[in-house]
């Protein structure tokens, strides 16, 4: 079985930059309408339902590849399932940048998600599929890192682009990039060696069954599901609204602080990612450092709502860091199944997050729409307790269920 070295760097290139740069622009995709939401609002006068809908449209196509994405990875590989995938993504940002009605938006906005739907898990199979086991952790971090960075991107410097120019616009640049990281990602990905016979579809089909009746899947995806897809349904767009509304900041420091968070992010993935590998080594098991890391960012997600005035700029930035914890458990399910179940372990778990997610950034949108506006435009306090207050309830109930579960050391055959 080939295994990557310190001296194979040119291998290590391929293999880690274009699944980075389709990463990055997956994540810029997922977090751009947290800054020109007050654009999109304007132009087309939407609510906070409709930007919640038009937003979270991408967590649905996003979701509802997964599946049968996991399949394809395992069966032809990374680079030609993402080479092709990203063509879509193109498409669906330039009907984003073309359309003028809600209809036309989330149309692209569902390809956009669609086209990108193997950014993460292509780059997870790749890694498992080249990497020891060990180093999977790190190695997702860094992945991780990349879309952090994207994140970034989505923040202050795109407030920045608005000022010289206007979000369709904005959208034609993504599809021309989205164009190129395909073709990089067509090019230079290395393929994996064939081991051994490819398994019927059915087999296939076998081992998603596998994946879902595992006891070992349900012990950690619920708290997963449920952090993850708090996190980004909240700093993928009701960020910026309740720093705008709640903390009172203009739009510029509104994206400022955005970018914070996404620089936490990208410190998150990258040190807990290096910790994670440490602690493994002295024993200590990656699923319960993930739902460790998980139980205390819900805690931080209680002090955003409660905390007195001064401390929203400090516990945002926590957010940002410790929200990436639920990561971890990807390389956790990943360490517990047979390698050749890799993207079907990673894709079952990410059509959770990311079906949730579509309900959950809709659903908020739906709660704080029930209050009616201030004399600002905004909404008040209540809202946003009461819509973040919904998904730290569902987080709590789904933490005492891993951390109960847990005492009984459910073992998949």
């Amino acid at each position: 079985m080939p295994t990557l070295t310190a001296n194979n760097r040119q291998l290590l290139i391929r293999l880690f930059v274009p699944f980075a740069l389709g990463y990055f622009l997956s994540y810029l995709f997922r977090v751009v309408n947290a800054v020109i939401a007050p654009d999109l609002v304007g132009d087309l006068g939407l609510g906070p339902a409709d930007l919640g809908l038009l937003t979270s449209v991408y967590f649905l196509t996003f979701a509802m590849f997964q599946l049968p994405l996991g399949v394809l990875l395992d069966r032809f590989g990374s680079r030609r399932i993402e080479g092709i995938l990203l063509l879509f993504a193109a498409a669906g940002a330039l009907v984003f940048a073309m359309s003028d009605s809600v209809t036309g938006l989330v149309v692209g906005r569902g390809l956009i998600g669609f086209g990108v739907s193997a950014c993460l898990m292509a780059a997870f199979k790749a890694f498992v599929d080249w990497l020891p086991p060990a180093r999977l952790p790190l190695a997702n971090g860094v992945q991780m890192a990349a879309g952090g960075m994207g994140a970034l991107s989505a923040t202050a410097p795109v407030e920045w682009l608005l000022h010289v120019t206007d979000w369709r616009d904005l959208f034609v640049l993504l599809a021309v990039l989205s164009l190129l990281v395909a073709a990089a990602v067509w090019l230079f990905v290395p393929d994996r060696p064939q081991e051994g016979p490819k398994s019927s579809v059915r087999g296939q089909l076998r081992g998603t069954v596998e994946v879902f009746t595992s006891p070992v899947f349900w012990q950690i995806a619920p708290l997963a599901v449920l952090s993850q897809a708090s996190f980004l349904s909240i700093q993928g767009l009701w960020a910026g609204p309740w720093l705008r509304d709640i903390a009172g900041f203009e739009r510029a420091t509104v994206a400022n602080v955005l970018l914070l968070i996404a620089a936490a992010m990208v410190a998150g993935f990258l040190l807990l990612g290096a910790s994670t590998e440490r602690l493994t080594r002295r024993g200590l098991q990656t699923k319960t450092l993930a739902a460790g890391g998980m139980s205390l960012f819900l805690v931080i997600q209680v002090g955003i709502l409660f905390a007195p005035s001064g401390w929203e700029i400090a516990l945002w930035v926590a957010f940002g860091f410790f929200g990436t914890t639920g990561i971890i458990s990807y390389a956790a399910l990943s360490q517990l199944f047979a390698k050749q179940l890799a993207g079907r372990v990673n894709t079952a778990l990410n059509l959770l997050v990311f079906v949730l997610a579509f309900v959950a950034q809709w659903g908020m949108g739906g709660v704080i729409g029930l209050w009616p506006t201030t004399e600002s435009g905004g909404y008040p306090l209540e809202a946003y307790q009461a819509s973040f207050g919904m998904m730290i309830v569902l987080q709590l109930i789904m933490a005492i269920w891993y951390w109960l579960s847990a005492l009984k050391e459910p073992r998949h055959p």
